[in-house]
């Protein structure tokens, strides 16, 4: 059986995926959240900018994974004691979350929490 040479290793996902695939995004959140645990915040900040501003302009304001965005972006303000900043996100989240998955669902009930934590 041939085994993966590791002089060879994987290209990068931009050499196989566009930016604005959803995959990409998905990995730059999932670096974005690592950073964040971390408290690498300012590492943290600028990919949770651009994956939001991405997956508006791909996805839409309403979609899912656009709002999950938002409110990492809002808790990593609060995270950093950003409550200006923070808290229109969270409103803004909220709001959206509960027309479009309506006030019973999970992640509504989150962003009432996350605001609440302010």
């Amino acid at each position: 059986m041939r085994r993966h040479s590791s002089r060879r290793p994987w290209p990068p996902a931009s050499a196989c995926l566009e930016t604005d695939h959803p995959d990409t995004l998905q990995s730059s959140s999932n670096l974005a959240i690592l950073y964040w645990n971390q408290g690498r915040y300012a590492d943290a900040e600028p990919l949770f900018l651009a994956t939001l501003a991405t997956r508006k302009r791909v996805l839409g304001d309403d979609h899912p994974d656009t709002l999950k965005s938002s409110n990492n972006l809002a808790i990593l303000y609060n995270d950093q004691g950003r409550y200006g900043e923070a808290e229109p996100l969270h409103l803004e989240t909220l709001a959206t979350r509960k027309r479009v998955l309506g006030d019973d669902h999970p992640d509504t009930f989150k962003s009432r929490n996350n605001l609440a934590s302010l």
